[in-house]
């Protein structure tokens, strides 16, 4: 037997070494290790390694019969324990009583363990399933090679092609029915590293590198020595001598049965053979030299038990000799030892595809050959207009890779979310970079006090007018905006001024794109999608996903993670919900029925991806936020996956800004209803506690809507003919709507970039239609230094640091005991704090009685009426500080008289308790 060369025992059959399980430690590089059988099947168990650690697990192979198998090192299936588990738990919580949505959810929860199921028979657990991204694409492998890995069921051969190899189809290639292609549709290319003109090939068949360090202990130490030095750790002395020579058992047996002279051949020993049992004669042999001195005998021997083919050897031993055996830990694996670092890789090598390289993959499909985009691409480069792409091989040296200084911030238990277009970020009329967004945009983000950002257009898209939502290429940052290394560099330094960062992520559509995108990726039209109408949203022209296909599940979960886990973002936004849960696409008329979220037109497996997603994330990554848009409120939307939710942090209610835009162009102001903005700004009541608001965001203001600002300002800011009072209104309409849109809600707000002053412009993307100008396509911050624009600023800068030094939005949900539609006003309790908002155009009310809970002084501490925010300054200082009447106003045991004049709001906040 040859020396050992590596961890597991060399007394093993064929089937143990591949049975065997490796573990590897505190590595630099990002290899991965695909194992392949002789068949040509892709293992789905592959050895990898992410941030700093290395996983490896040989695939399962069938046990042999007779022998135990090994238990499992988890639990594969959660079903098996469904304590606290209720699928229509959230119904009983709120007291609905519905047997058809109850039964509906019961079914969905019996798919989802079946789903599960399905899951485990191919991997390992659900982390594994949503980590496709240490896998698929481009990846290096410690043995001086790049491995490549495409998900293309419908092709039959597939290639790289690319300025590499001179976009040559041949050269890098794998074909159907041979090495490199599985049943589930994976197909796997090897890219070679190249030897430099005078350099030998390693001596070492696994020789394996570091491609981080200039050097590692391999650079020190020769094979020899290793592999000496594992022996003598490993061996005691004389233990070896047995495994240095494989044949010397054999032949002293057959000597010692048969004599110097011993049969030759088969036929003779068949002849001569006097047992046919040779563990029985090993026995016999082993009684007669019992009294032999130790040192003759070895501790273990081997003999041929010629049961399988692939049994070479069996292992027969004492049990003492076997349980010192056991007892002994392995030698260090050789390959730890024999790695090179970086400077010997480059000393012999060239990459067999250079860092930046352009490249595409080749298929050939039955309709013909065609080029795409590889859909796990990390860095894709688009043109100016938008037609062609190629995917860039993204491995920059170690000096160019960006090092990451900061810490996640923690948790919030409110959010003020800015929402941001990098493209759009700058004052000039170009595309804005992200090193444009961490100089200009993020100190502003922080003096304003907000606590989080939320991109917009971020993932990679072919048609810039679209703004992100068109996504083409999902594991890519828009390369319009940067490189990889760059976007870590803002969300690193987003996060170092203790601002989360969230992704406006779509999964629910995707652009219709073939070259590009996803779109009859294989030659296919079922790949990703769904077949016939049901894969086209009826009306945007994009693409539905067929979420109930595992490797399109495979996909969106990987997603998900490889956003979180490499650029160490906090949360997702996910957009447009109802065009993924409903085969009409969202577009039908809602009565609030639950048998409207449980018909025919309800997408289940939709459902089950989005429960999923939430699980996974949210195990993972506890401190992940998940944000649905679903403006057909699906029930459960927030509540918790084990009692029958979906199992999001917090959704949005879309219906206040409709609200307040037709407030604007349908009614004059003194036609307003405040029961009618108390009961949509409060929406759903029975999760108002997981609800975002917001009064306006990006849609207000792209592509032929305005804001509000535009709305209410005009041209009054810049045209000195207009009068005061036109002012006046439009900026205390602007305050008064944000700050009740802010405080009535949820523990969450959105804001859209440049809104807080009063952007005056709405966005329009360079199109055909405006000649692909970019004089609407960007923010005006000079606008800043208006007196105007900089009031709002300053308003909304104050109100940013209410929450933040009062924590106002997670004192819980605010008691609205004041809506009186006659005198326009509208009074609601949140903690200590009192809000009270009078709408009327033209009355001011000098002592306007609001019921309070507590006696006791009240002081005025925001007030949108203040000269300072251009008001008129109505409320004197004497005024701010008001105390409470013992007479019940509201239900309430005590009153406040306040000063209140028309179209402004007051917050007021309990200073000082006094016992009645």
């Amino acid at each position: 037997m040859q020396s050992i060369t590596n961890a597991a025992p060399i007394h093993l059959s064929n089937n143990a070494i591949f049975n065997s399980t490796f573990q590897r430690s505190n590595s630099k590089t990002h290899p991965q290790f695909v194992l392949i059988q002789s068949h040509g099947r892709i293992l789905n168990r592959v050895a990898l390694r992410t941030r700093g650690k290395w996983r490896c697990s040989a695939a399962e192979q069938p046990q042999p019969q007779g022998q135990k198998q090994r238990p499992p090192k988890q639990k594969r299936n959660p079903s098996d324990d469904e304590n606290g588990i209720d699928p229509v738990g959230f119904l009983s919580k709120y007291g609905i009583t519905n047997k058809g949505f109850a039964q509906f959810l019961r079914e969905r929860h019996k798919l989802l363990k079946d789903l599960k199921d399905e899951i485990f028979n191919r991997h390992l657990n659900l982390k594994e399933m949503a980590s496709g991204f240490d896998m698929m694409a481009m990846h290096r492998n410690p043995q001086h090679r790049v491995d490549f890995l495409e998900w293309a069921p419908g092709a039959r051969y597939c290639a790289i092609v690319g300025d590499f190899n001179g976009w040559s189809p041949t050269e890098n290639c794998a074909r159907e029915g041979h090495f490199g292609h599985d049943d589930y549709g994976y197909w796997l290319i090897i890219l070679d590293d190249k030897l430099r003109p005078g350099e030998e090939a390693d001596t070492l068949f696994f020789q394996q590198y570091n491609y981080v360090d200039d050097y590692d202990k391999g650079d020190s130490v020769t094979a020899e020595e290793m592999f000496k030095k594992a022996n003598d750790e490993y061996w005691e002395p004389g233990e070896d001598h047995y495994s240095k020579s494989r044949l010397e058992i054999a032949a002293k047996l057959f000597e010692q049965i048969f004599g110097p002279n011993g049969p030759q051949t088969e036929e003779e020993l068949e002849e001569i053979r006097p047992d046919p049992d040779p563990e029985k004669r090993y026995k016999a042999w082993q009684e007669q030299h019992k009294n032999d001195p130790p040192s003759n005998l070895p501790p273990l021997d081997v003999i041929d038990s010629g049961k399988k083919e692939y049994d070479i050897f069996n292992i027969v031993s004492d049990p003492v000799s076997r349980e010192k055996f056991r007892a002994k830990s392995p030698p260090i694996a050789y390959w730890l030892e024999s790695r090179k670092g970086r400077k010997a890789w480059l000393k012999k090598y060239t990459p067999g595809i250079p860092h930046g390289s352009k490249y595409r993959v080749y298929f050939n499909t039955p309709d013909g050959p065609l080029e795409r985009v590889p859909a796990w691409a990390t860095y894709v480069a688009v043109d100016a207009v938008g037609n062609q792409a190629f995917a860039v091989h993204w491995e920059p040296p170690p000096e160019s890779e960006y090092k990451w200084k900061h810490k996640l911030p923690p948790k919030p238990k409110s959010l003020r979310i800015y929402e941001c277009h990098v493209g759009i970020a700058g004052q000039e009329q170009k595309i804005s970079s992200f090193s444009d967004f961490i100089n200009k945009v993020l100190p502003h983000v922080k003096e304003a006090g907000y606590n989080a950002i939320q991109f917009i257009g971020v993932v990679e898209h072919k048609d810039y007018f679209t703004v992100g939502y068109r996504v083409t290429n999902f594991f890519a940052v828009s390369s319009r905006f940067g490189t990889p290394e760059d976007f870590k560099h803002l969300v690193d330094e987003a996060h170092g001024l203790g601002l989360l960062v969230f992704l406006d992520i779509v999964h629910s559509y995707a652009a219709a794109d073939e070259m590009v995108g996803l779109s009859r990726f294989d030659g296919t039209n079922d790949c990703f999608f769904h077949t016939g109408k049901r894969g086209h949203h009826k009306f945007w022209g994009t693409r539905m996903f067929k979420y109930g296909d595992h490797d399109v599940l495979h996909f969106l979960l990987s997603n998900l993670n490889w956003w979180v886990e490499e650029y160490h973002v906090d949360g997702f936004h996910f957009h447009s919900l109802p065009s993924m849960l409903y085969t009409h696409n969202g577009f039908a008329s809602f009565t609030g029925d639950l048998e409207e979220y449980c018909n025919q037109y309800v997408d289940k497996d939709a459902l089950l991806y989005l429960i999923l997603a939430n699980e996974i994330l949210h195990a993972l990554h506890p401190s992940i936020i998940t944000i649905a848009e679903d403006a057909t409120l699906y029930p459960g939307l927030c509540e918790p996956t084990s009692q029958g939710g979906l199992g999001f942090d917090y959704f949005v209610n879309l219906s206040a800004t409709e609200m307040w835009l037709s407030l604007f162009e349908k009614k004059p102001d003194h036609q307003w209803k405040m029961s009618e903005i108390v009961s949509t700004l409060v929406g759903n009541k029975q999760n108002a506690d997981k609800m975002l608001l917001y009064a306006e965001n990006h849609n207000q203001s792209i592509s032929g809507g305005h804001s509000f600002a535009e709305i209410l300002l005009g041209e009054s800011v810049k045209d000195s003919s207009v009068s005061q009072e036109s002012l006046l209104r439009g900026c205390s309409l602007h305050m008064m709507i944000r700050l009740i849109t802010f405080t009535i809600g949820g523990p969450a707000y959105l804001n859209f970039m440049g809104n807080e002053f009063g952007h005056p412009q709405r966005v329009e993307f360079p199109m055909p239609s405006n000649n692909y100008s970019f004089s609407l396509a960007n923010r005006r911050w000079d606008l800043l230094a208006d007196e105007v624009h900089n009031q709002l600023f300053s308003f909304d800068k104050d109100m940013m640091h209410l929450d933040k030094n009062e924590r106002v939005l997670s004192r819980g949900l605010p008691n609205i005991h004041h809506v009186n539609d006659t005198m326009m006003v509208i009074s609601y309790l949140r903690g200590p704090f009192l809000f009270v908002f009078n709408f009327h155009p033209k009355d001011s009310y000098e002592r306007y009685s609001i019921g309070v809970e507590e006696a006791g002084e009240y002081k005025v501490i925001l007030n949108t009426d203040e000269n300072k925010y251009g008001g008129r300054g109505l409320i004197g200082d004497e005024q701010y500080v008001q105390r409470t009447c013992n007479r019940r106003v509201d239900g309430m045991r005590f009153c406040l008289e306040v000063p209140l004049p028309s179209r402004s709001a007051q917050v007021y906040k309990l200073t000082r308790i006094l016992r009645v």
